[in-house]
């Protein structure tokens, strides 16, 4: 199990638009990428930051939800609209379901 954790930053005023798009990218995994073990959208209880915590069944699942419709349309619909986006991609090591 591979899992990418992306902390996402966007500029005041955005947030409607930058959660619309994680929206529209979670119903896009849902649909489309049967490697996507999990996707979910947090939301921070100060407003404008989210993180995506995304599960994948291997790493060649990750690259093509990376390269796919969803991220680059999540990109698309963002830009510029972010203040920065961290990725922390790994080995999961614990969980819990």
């Amino acid at each position: 199990m591979i899992t990418l954790t992306a902390i996402i930053r966007c500029k005041p005023g955005s947030e409607d638009r930058v959660r619309a798009a994680l929206v529209e990218v979670g119903a896009f995994v849902a649909a489309n990428e049967p490697g996507t073990i999990s996707f979910y959208v947090t939301e921070g209880e100060t407003g404008g930051v989210f993180a995506t915590h995304e599960r994948f069944a291997d790493r060649e699942a990750m690259d093509a939800h990376n390269a796919g419709a969803g991220s680059k349309g999540f990109f698309a619909a963002t830009d510029g609209l972010l203040d920065g986006v961290d990725v922390v991609i790994g080995r999961e090591i614990s969980s819990r379901d």
